[in-house]
């Protein structure tokens, strides 16, 4: 499956390539929001896809926090 291949990529990052991957896909909600709002995207279930992927990292990232405690 296409998620299960995203989350192993994720896993095998860094915690500073999480973060950066974390701002980078948050940028990118905010600009299909924008873009929703003034009627310029054509792609909605995008922004569905981009907060699921968001929950993706951030819950890796607490995974990678807690085996390092």
């Amino acid at each position: 499956m296409k998620t299960n291949q995203y989350v192993e990529d994720l896993r095998a990052k860094s915690a500073a390539e999480l973060a950066d991957e974390l701002v980078a896909a948050k940028k990118e909600l905010f600009n299909l929001r924008f873009q929703n709002a003034t009627n310029q995207l054509d792609n909605t279930s995008r922004i569905k896809e981009v907060r699921k992927n968001i929950a993706r990292i951030q819950t890796v990232i607490t995974q990678k926090a807690k085996v390092a405690e």
